[in-house]
């Protein structure tokens, strides 16, 4: 139901654009975030924006660098990652929360994508 693209291989410094695609539903009405998962880690909050774009959150070591958006009349949500890090090398998951704020807490998202790989080389 949610299908997250854009992922690839870049070097650090480099940029990448991951998109959100929801089919079959439409979470227009909800709050969207992106999670990561590196290897040997537990997935964690990256993003979120709340369901008309007026909130977002960021976690830290992303903020100035990433930026989350999202257009729902295409009912679509949107990474995008500039100076890219090594330290961002994971697979990144987008979710819908079960309300319409933004969230970071894993456990108000109930609808989960499968995810793309983003890896970065130094």
């Amino acid at each position: 139901q949610l299908q997250a693209s854009g992922g690839g291989s870049v070097q650090a410094g480099g940029s990448l654009r991951l998109s959100c695609a929801a089919s079959r539903r439409t979470f227009t009405n909800n709050g969207v975030g992106w999670f990561r998962q590196a290897p040997g880690k537990e997935r964690e909050f990256v993003s979120g924006i709340s369901w008309n774009g007026g909130s977002t959150l960021y976690k830290e070591s992303v903020k100035g660098r990433f930026t989350i958006s999202r257009d729902n009349g295409k009912n679509m949500v949107y990474l995008q990652m500039n100076s890219l890090k090594s330290e961002d090398t994971a697979v990144y998951y987008c979710a819908t929360a079960r309300t319409a704020a933004v969230a970071t807490q894993k456990a108000l998202y109930n609808y989960w994508g499968q995810g793309t790989l983003v890896t970065v080389s130094s």
